[in-house]
């Protein structure tokens, strides 16, 4: 029985939710799987993964063939790492130790590089904010303008007329 690591879709119309599952090849996509791993959420920005690393591991090491979304995802994840360093403490390469140091390694440059994606992100979003607030504030100051306007033309006209009708009462 091939078994494979894949996404089944869940979520509303145009906005995709996925589970990460273990599952037969030959069920369908949405049907029948052996094992929930995790879940997936592509629409927030940077994507949100939920997996449980553990069982992802040791799925792979019993054989389990992701597809390609789903290798993306464990690699993004360091469970191919992983799985990749424990291949090389089986064949005596390094011990244990090392490949949970060298693991460790790895996470934290990637906790930080998605920090900074995060900061990046948001720091755009604020530029961009910031430039949409001086545009508004540039069009209500033109408007501000164009109102002052119109209200000292009013004025100059009510004063014009009161000028007029003055002399006449005064004579």
């Amino acid at each position: 029985m091939p078994v494979k690591i894949r996404l089944a879709r869940h979520g509303k119309k145009k906005r995709p939710f996925y589970h990460i599952v273990v599952a037969d090849s030959r069920a369908p996509r949405d049907g029948r799987f052996i094992e929930k791993i995790g879940t997936y959420d592509p629409i927030t920005n940077p994507a949100t993964i939920d997996i449980n690393f553990d069982k992802a591991l040791d799925w792979l090491q019993k054989g389990a063939i992701p597809t390609e979304t789903c290798k993306a995802i464990l690699s993004y994840t360091g469970v191919l790492y992983m799985k990749h360093l424990l291949g090389g403490v089986k064949k005596g390469a390094f011990d244990e130790a090392t490949a949970k140091a060298k693991f460790e390694e790895w996470k934290q440059a990637k906790l930080r590089k998605i920090e900074e994606k995060k900061n990046r992100i948001n720091k755009a979003q604020n530029e961009e904010k910031r430039k949409r607030l001086e545009e508004e504030a540039k069009v209500r100051e033109k408007r501000e303008q164009i109102i002052a306007e119109k209200r000292a033309k009013e004025l100059e006209k009510i004063q014009n007329s009161n000028e007029q009708e003055t002399p006449t009462e005064n004579a």
